[in-house]
């Protein structure tokens, strides 16, 4: 098992260079080696609890790896874990992904009893995007301890430990803590070489294939390379899209707009189980010629008739920033959370629709009501692209 003081013992060498002054690479390393150790340190404080580790609510390959390894890592200290989603997990990679791990997910229900857990585990979010979880969690007095995640700094938890970097994945975060003996992995233990697999998928599909990973995700994906089952990743990443999911393709391909290589389609109503087919339908529009960024958007039917305008956008262009993007065209909401937001070269945005929401059997007035969302996100757009509504 590793302890704290295995942690210790690599102790960073604070070697300097010709100039005198300590390497941005030896810089990096410090700061990894210091994250293991203060992490390390926490999990040993806490020895013995049980944790809830906390994915947003529609969780992706990275999420659902790291929160994966995280309890691999808890184990080390007889923390028993459980993760949570909000949301549902519809893409096909996602369900093949989950399967392999035989992670037992547990879909939010506000009938769960919070009060088992000593502690709360965020992986790849910073509870805006498990906000019912988060609030749970909040009316239950469970305290928020770690964030790891990969995004913007955001200010709705305050927790004891928190590591938040600009990588291509939070897969290259776990990565690290496992190349600094987190978790010593032995290409023998079926789990450790699942892990090390489920990461570099994370790692994959968060960086587009690493069209947009920096130095520290190639790093990290090659210390991955030598636990990684490659026949199994190949599977996961070989499963065929559903029928559903080509549909929305197509209707994205029908009711696409370009707009100064903007490619930007509403598709209208999507059930919540389809909802994984949105970014997909984004990345597809991306393919086409002399387009360098892809908006899709509809409308999410959840739960009681719920609805939520859900949007994804995809770029090619290194100088369009996502959440600078989404952020100004979409705005706050009235406690001061962006609709939208997102990382290089993606992103994503989520409206509800409020007291709008309903009257699913009313066709004329779905009709209607798609019409108005419709014209009002374009109009948005447009305003931002600097076009004349077409």
């Amino acid at each position: 098992m590793t302890t704290k003081t295995n942690v210790e013992e690599r102790k960073v060498d604070n070697g300097t260079d010709g100039g005198g002054e300590a390497s941005l690479e030896t810089r990096e390393v410090a700061v990894a080696k210091s994250k293991a150790q203060k992490l390390v340190e926490i999990l040993e404080a806490h020895r013995g609890e049980r944790h809830l580790i906390v994915v947003h609510d529609f969780p992706d390959p990275d999420a659902i790896a790291a929160a994966f390894t995280h309890r691999l890592i808890s184990a080390q200290f007889d923390i028993e874990a459980d993760v949570i989603y909000g949301g549902k997990i519809s893409h096909q990679q996602n369900i093949a992904l989950v399967r392999l791990l035989g992670l037992n997910l547990l879909p939010f229900d506000p009938a769960l009893d919070l009060s088992q857990y000593q502690a709360a585990v965020f992986v790849d979010n910073q509870g805006t995007t498990a906000e019912k979880i988060t609030e749970a969690l909040e009316a239950a007095g469970v305290p928020c301890l770690i964030v790891v995640d990969h995004h913007e700094v955001q200010e709705r938890l305050q927790p004891h430990f928190k590591d938040i970097r600009r990588s291509g994945a939070v897969a290259t975060i776990y990565a690290k803590y496992l190349e600094q003996g987190l978790l010593e992995l032995d290409r023998s233990n079926k789990d450790h070489v699942i892990a090390a697999t489920a990461l570099m998928h994370g790692l994959i599909t968060d960086t587009q294939n690493f069209i947009r990973a920096n130095a520290e995700d190639f790093q990290a994906a090659g210390f991955l390379s030598w636990f990684t089952d490659v026949e199994i990743l190949g599977q996961i990443m070989r499963q065929l899209r559903p029928k559903q999911v080509m549909e929305i393709i197509r209707r994205a391909l029908g009711e696409r707009m370009t707009v100064e290589s903007f490619s930007i389609a509403g598709i209208g109503y999507v059930r919540a189980e389809d909802r994984d087919a949105i970014p997909q339908a984004a990345d597809f529009l991306l393919t086409e010629e002399n387009i360098h960024t892809a908006i899709v958007y509809g409308i999410v039917v959840g739960a009681n008739d719920e609805e939520k305008l859900i949007g994804s956008l995809r770029t090619l262009k290194i100088t369009l920033d996502p959440d600078e993007f989404l952020k100004e065209v979409f705005g706050k909401d009235p406690t001061g959370h962006y609709f939208g937001g997102g990382k290089q070269l993606a992103g994503g945005f989520e409206i509800p629709v409020g007291f709008l929401s309903g009257d699913s059997t009313d066709e004329e007035y779905r009709r209607m009501k798609w019409q108005v969302y419709d014209a009002q996100i374009k109009q948005k757009l447009f305003n931002k692209i600097g076009v004349e509504k077409g």
